[in-house]
């Protein structure tokens, strides 16, 4: 891969890096999904395993009792083509899709939801936790030779206490997140490349719901085809989603208008900040199975459990 002056490479050899959470260390913690771990990147780029989650851990984020929740997609069958990873169909050995929770000090890895309203989960993509302690996660279904599931827009809290289907279906929803006041949910589609928005009335509800048919508002669909990852917005609400094909990161303003920073890797798959103020982009490159870092012009918004 050829790098940029701005960006640096902090580690090499991962298998298919997602879901990275800047930690107030200066580590990273990920998961690898070909791998099926949670593993922690350290500032000198050396890889520790945290928990083995089996099937396919994908989005992560930490908690409000400081553990990590996984959306878990259930695994995907792999291939190498021109140097790059690529996932692929639901494989011979899935067992359905899942949310589990990781103790970070102990690895013990717990199942929290597998079904929503008596329907089992297919393939969780990502998620964002909200103020309450409650959070939104997607799942984007699996894909099989001709058929492909219908994905959704979920609400669960994170005590196992309740878990709710919102909105249903959507084409692949990918990466989820909140606006820096909370009232704004943002979803990226993957293979329609479109970005949606939704106003929020509370914790896991949505202004003027009328049933889980509820679309959300086209905030961006650029040009070229790309196809949308997973997103992290920025502290003045910008919407930076990790684009494959073209890959790179494409930054939306709230208005709807986006620029697209490059990457090498077409499968570039997700973006975290931190580092001082957070203003440093921590970058996964999942198809050559990097993570990278760059100085980034505007500082991440703190998440909620993670600050």
């Amino acid at each position: 891969m050829t790098v940029d002056a701005e960006t640096t490479v902090i580690a090499t050899g991962l298998e298919f890096p997602e879901g990275p959470i800047a930690m107030a260390d200066g580590s990273i913690v990920l998961v690898e999904i070909k791998r099926g771990t949670l593993s922690r990147v350290a500032t000198d780029g050396s890889v520790d395993v945290i928990a083995d989650c089996g099937g396919g851990p994908n989005g992560a984020a930490i908690g409000p009792d400081g553990k990590v929740y996984i959306c878990n997609n259930g695994g995907f069958e792999w291939s190498e083509a021109n140097g790059l990873t690529m996932p692929g169909e639901q494989p011979d050995d899935y067992a359905g899709g899942s949310i589990q929770r990781v103790d970070l000090e102990t690895g013990d890895v717990e199942e929290l939801y597998t079904h929503a309203e008596g329907h089992r989960l297919c393939g969780p993509n990502d998620l964002v936790f909200d103020e309450t302690g409650g959070f939104w996660f997607t799942d984007h279904g699996k894909n099989r030779a001709r058929t492909r599931d219908r994905g959704g827009l979920y609400y669960a809290k994170a005590d196992g206490s309740e878990i709710r289907e919102v909105v249903h279906p959507l084409l692949a929803p990918n990466g989820v997140g909140l606006s820096p006041d909370g009232a704004t949910l943002y979803v990226a589609e993957t293979y329609e490349g479109r970005l949606y928005s939704w106003e929020l009335s509370g914790p896991g509800e949505i202004a003027g719901y009328f049933g889980p048919g509820h679309r959300g508002v086209v905030l961006a669909d650029p040009e070229g085809g790309p196809l949308f990852d997973s997103l992290a917005v920025d502290g003045e609400g910008n919407v930076c989603v990790a684009t494959i094909r073209n890959g790179g990161i494409t930054v939306i303003t709230p208005q709807g208008v986006h620029h697209h920073v490059p990457y090498d890797d077409p499968i570039t798959t997700n973006i975290c900040f931190g580092g001082p103020d957070r203003r440093t982009a921590f970058v996964t490159l999942s198809g050559t199975g990097q993570l990278v870092s760059r100085p980034w012009p505007t500082a991440g918004l703190e998440l909620a459990f993670n600050g």
